[in-house]
């Protein structure tokens, strides 16, 4: 079989997990070694989920104030490319005071946007040469269009062409693996959306509204509260859905809106079977 990836994208509460979850279900009745790496997976292979960056001062700097758990920091980090690393999510909570608060603002996705592009870039590229060498197809939940989108638009506000490159650029380093794009569509936004709150913890609707509208395309456009989320949630699926456009990768719209899993997993395996053995863009 040539594909070695699978992505799956779209907006909060399209249906990705469930997605993800048929997805690797379906390889896996066909005999196919899957390995499905959910949002949030603390051991992405290409994502830094849960990890912070310091420049090698910075974390110097970190050993000296935190000498308690120095041991802990140096087995737990790990330097690569310009700095180190630290899966801090991975330490536990039995940490000093300020500790965690001080490690946060250095997580990758919190870093200034250039940066943080830099060396999502450069793992990307090393999980491109090693899948490569790989026999096994790799599913992805979200990590590919959007994270750049809601790291560059959602809080940066930067341009729709520096986040479409953004994305343009981790497509180059997996094109060798020759990866199918499922982007999961919901018709009716508004509904999918205010489901979503319904279903989930106040806490995540209260903290994501509020990434939504208190910087980057929400504070930029003065939009609050529920309705002004789904207004950058709607100019986020127009972005995604022109990236979607440009690449030049095999990818494929799947309507969810009915939210009736067995129709989605009908729909999901002819797509794959028609997909899985063919190459380029479809």
């Amino acid at each position: 079989m040539n594909t070695k990836l699978i992505l799956i994208e779209g907006l909060p509460g399209s249906g990705k997990s469930t997605t993800a979850g048929m997805a690797a279900e379906i390889l896996k009745q066909k005999g196919i070694e899957t390995n499905l790496f959910l949002e949030g997976n603390l051991d992405h292979p290409a994502d830094y989920d849960g990890v912070a960056f310091f420049s090698k001062g910075e974390w110097n700097s970190l050993l000296a104030d935190f000498p308690s758990i120095k041991a802990l920091l140096n087995e737990k980090g790990f330097q690569k490319d310009v700095g180190y690393f630290l899966p801090y999510q991975k330490l536990g909570r039995s940490t000093p005071d300020g500790f965690f608060e001080r490690v946060l603002k250095h997580d990758v996705y919190e870093l200034p946007l250039d940066l943080n592009i830099k060396l999502i870039k450069e793992n990307w590229k090393r999980f491109g040469e090693r899948a490569k060498k790989e026999d096994m197809v790799y599913i992805f939940e979200c990590c590919f269009i959007q994270n750049p989108v809601t790291v560059g638009m959602v809080k940066y506000g930067a341009s729709n062409e520096m986040v479409k490159n953004y994305v343009l650029a981790l497509e180059k380093s997996i094109r060798e693996l020759n990866p199918i794009l499922i982007y999961i569509n919901q018709r009716d936004l508004d509904y999918s959306f205010k489901k979503t709150i319904k279903e989930r913890p106040q806490s995540w609707s209260e903290g994501f509204i509020n990434y939504y509208t208190i910087q980057g395309h929400g504070k930029l456009n003065h939009l609050a509260g529920v309705e002004g989320t789904i207004k950058v949630l709607k100019a986020r699926r127009e972005l995604e859905l022109d990236i979607l456009n440009e690449l030049s990768i095999r990818k494929s719209i799947v309507d969810n809106s009915s939210f009736d899993k067995n129709i989605h997993k009908n729909a999901m395996e002819a797509l794959l079977n028609n997909h899985l053995n063919q190459k380029g863009n479809v």
